[in-house]
């Protein structure tokens, strides 16, 4: 009968009703958590770390047991090292001496056996905070599963297995054997895969000087926002200033999580990189690597498309990317998983920073679309660019006056939106008074004109008005096409631009300057209006 005082809430321990039926679970907890081999081996890689470990060494070579077969995997650090009693303890699940502690980088104990198992049937741990005294224990899920082990063995005096050596005056070897469940059977194949892996989830680490080696390769770190110049590949540029969001919830247990977020976005060079061959764009991570990199106390917990639910993924969502950094008090805010690769950030994180970070994906997408679209039309245009340089020396020299300051801003605004324009100068206009390269782009400023132009560091300028109507009807159109009588009519208007251009550079003084500025707004609005529907 429920509740009856009869029945002990303790039964012997020969009654086999006990919580957990251990040959069962350890089997189960082998599908739990792990998306496979790089993730568990970053959780070694976090216990070594939270250890002080200032090297971590990862080996995966073929076993040398014909017992075992196959590869055996070892992970040596110099951290702390354990004693007995926290070696036995680390090795059980659930088990910790830093259970629920968010200083660092886990909390659950769950790390080593259960990435350890997910990957191999049995896993040995040897540690030392002295050299003279090494200490081993291990877990076997055959042993388990036949019932043959049911504690966590005690820790014995052990020397250390497969040519490793004690260099170090305390530290912590893991060993992976009979590995039945690696990704990929060839060493090379998870070691590549390893080195890149690990040196985007670890990158602040290593930037602080802790060292990551995969058979003996040093683990460099993986800016993915490609801003950080210690990075593997740099280049990115950042866009706008870093979002901070102080951070105060209740969650459903009335327990109060806090903390700060901050968000960083930044954009890649498509003028740069969008010719690159595509297998080269593959390997920088360029292509298909759009998303938003979450990080937790400086180690990267997930990378995907988080908080931007309400955007569909394009390709020009390549050209960006995104990083969400979260303090500890709100792992539960974030639904932080035992295992640290994934998150499931909570409705009421993803109102407070989901709606800014949509806004800021769309206005990207525009940007790099746009940045496309330009480099496609530079393309198309650097004809008729060279052709007017070539000529340049054919006509009189232009003498520089100063530029107004609405002119300035328009110019500052056109060097953020355009890579053309943010080089070193081109020539010195003002000492030999001729153009050393000409330049035209498509950007809506100012007026309604149908362009505009300015000199900038040796460069004269023209500046189209995609929204006039000669654009839209005639120039535009002939963008697009790709027959050779649609070039040489759109590089015989272009020619026409840096002529008009080139002609209003002529002059002299403000007034001349003026002049002519008003001249061009009312030819285009006159222009404008014949070419209306």
């Amino acid at each position: 009968m429920l509740g009856s005082s009869e029945t002990s809430p303790n039964p012997p321990e020969n009654d086999s009703v006990s919580i957990i039926a251990l040959e069962h679970f350890i089997l189960a907890t082998r599908d739990s958590g792990y998306k496979g081999t790089t993730t568990a081996l970053a959780e070694l890689v976090d216990n070594s770390i939270q250890a002080g470990a200032r090297r971590v060494s990862i080996e995966v070579r073929p076993s040398p047991d014909a017992r075992y077969g196959g590869l055996v995997v070892t992970v040596q650090d110099d951290g702390c090292g354990m004693d007995a009693p926290t070696l036995r303890e680390a090795m059980r699940f659930g088990g910790s001496s830093r259970f629920n502690d968010r200083e660092g980088l886990g909390r659950y104990g769950m790390g080593l056996p259960n990435s350890s198992l997910s990957q191999a049937r049995r896993v040995e741990v040897y540690s030392w905070r002295r050299p003279d005294h090494v200490l081993m224990s291990y877990l076997d899920i055959d042993e388990i599963s036949r019932g043959e082990l049911t504690h966590v063995p005690t820790p014995i005096g052990a020397a250390l297995p497969l040519r490793a050596a004690v260099g170090d005056a305390s530290g912590t070897l893991v060993v992976w054997l009979h590995c039945d469940r690696l990704d990929h059977k060839r060493p090379e194949t998870i070691t590549r895969k390893l080195l890149a892996f690990l040196g985007r989830v670890f990158r602040y680490p290593v930037w602080s000087g802790v060292e990551i080696l995969v058979n003996g390769a040093l683990v460099a770190p993986v800016d993915p926002l490609y801003l950080d110049e210690r990075s593997a590949v740099t280049g990115g540029r950042p866009y706008g200033d870093p979002l901070e969001y102080e951070i105060e919830l209740i969650g459903d247990d009335g327990a109060i999580m806090a903390g700060l977020v901050t968000v960083r976005f930044s954009e890649l060079p498509v003028d740069r990189w969008h010719d690159l061959p595509n297998e080269q764009k593959q390997a920088l991570g360029i292509s298909k690597g759009a998303g938003v990199s979450v990080v937790r106390s400086g180690r990267e917990i997930d990378y995907g498309w988080h908080f931007l639910s309400g955007k569909r993924r394009e390709n020009y969502d390549d050209w960006w990317r995104c990083e969400v950094q979260f303090e500890p008090g709100l792992d539960e805010a974030f639904g932080l998983t035992h295992t640290k690769q994934q998150i499931r950030p909570s409705d009421q994180v993803l109102e407070i920073i989901g709606e800014d970070m949509e806004m800021a994906a769309r206005a990207l997408n525009v940007r790099a679309r746009r940045a496309y679209n330009e480099v496609k039309q530079r393309d198309e245009v650097a004809e008729s660019e060279a052709r007017a340089t070539s000529r340049e020396h054919l006509l009189p020299a232009l003498s520089v006056g100063p530029v107004s300051p609405a002119s300035e801003r328009v110019v500052k605004e056109l060097r953020e939106r355009h890579p053309v324009l943010q080089g070193p100068p081109s020539g010195d206009l003002e000492v030999t008074g001729q153009v050393s390269q000409y330049v035209l782009l498509q950007d809506e400023v100012m007026d309604s004109a149908l362009f505009h132009s300015f000199l900038q560091e040796g460069k004269l300028v023209v500046v189209v008005n995609p929204k006039h109507p000669f654009h839209r009807k005639l120039y535009g159109p002939l963008l697009e096409a790709d027959t050779p009588a649609a070039k040489a009519q759109r590089s015989a208007i272009e020619l026409l631009f840096f002529a008009a251009a080139r002609s209003e550079a002529m002059a002299a003084s403000d007034g001349e300057r003026e002049s002519v500025r008003r001249f061009v707004e009312n030819w285009s609005q006159t222009l404008a209006s014949f070419m209306k529907d």
